[in-house]
């Protein structure tokens, strides 16, 4: 088994964030895992990715030139990334900030996580939504080594909120359910 992904953003919506969630949570799920962030320069606003790449053996690369599958935060990403997703593969991409998409060969599967997020309590979980929904899609982690995750990565000043994060994941998990029927 490899799963790849990629992911992108705007610095300041939880991109690197999960990405790191997404190596922990392999990690405790005793797969090999490997991590590549990019980001530029600015503290926000700048972009933002990252690679994870996840397997049975070990990791020869972290880098991926044509993922099979994609997260996608906003319509920046999309406009200069989701042409490199291999013909039959898979974006989940962030409807509040993505209105366009031109690729038909690819199962693109649409959440609003930044309304999902707010139901939740906070727009600041929409990132764990979009987690939650590529972990459902791409069957890449269990929803309970994400949460062993939470709380291996996030500091623990940070730990009164692992209940609202635990709720964003199982939410996505839950809109990509319902999107494929």
């Amino acid at each position: 088994m490899r799963k790849e992904v990629f992911m992108a953003g705007t610095g300041g919506q939880g991109v690197l964030l999960i990405g790191q969630l997404l190596t922990e949570a392999a990690s405790q799920d005793g797969l090999e895992v490997s991590y590549f962030p990019i980001y530029s320069a600015e503290v926000r606003g700048g972009s933002t990715t990252c690679t994870v790449v996840i397997s049975d053996d070990a990791v020869g690369s972290p880098i991926s030139g044509r993922p099979a599958t994609m997260l996608l935060m906003d319509q920046i990403s999309v406009d200069a990334h989701l042409c490199r997703v291999k013909d039959g593969g898979l974006a989940v991409v962030n409807s509040s900030l993505v209105h366009t998409i031109n690729r038909d060969d690819i199962e693109v599967i649409s959440i609003d996580a930044m309304e999902k997020a707010i139901e939740i309590g906070s727009e600041r979980v929409g990132n764990m939504v979009m987690l939650g929904a590529y972990v459902e899609a791409a069957e890449a982690v269990s929803l309970e080594a994400l949460e062993k995750a939470l709380k291996i990565v996030l500091p623990e000043r940070h730990h009164k909120l692992l209940p609202m994060n635990m709720a964003a994941l199982e939410a996505g998990a839950e809109l990509v359910r319902q999107a494929r029927g």
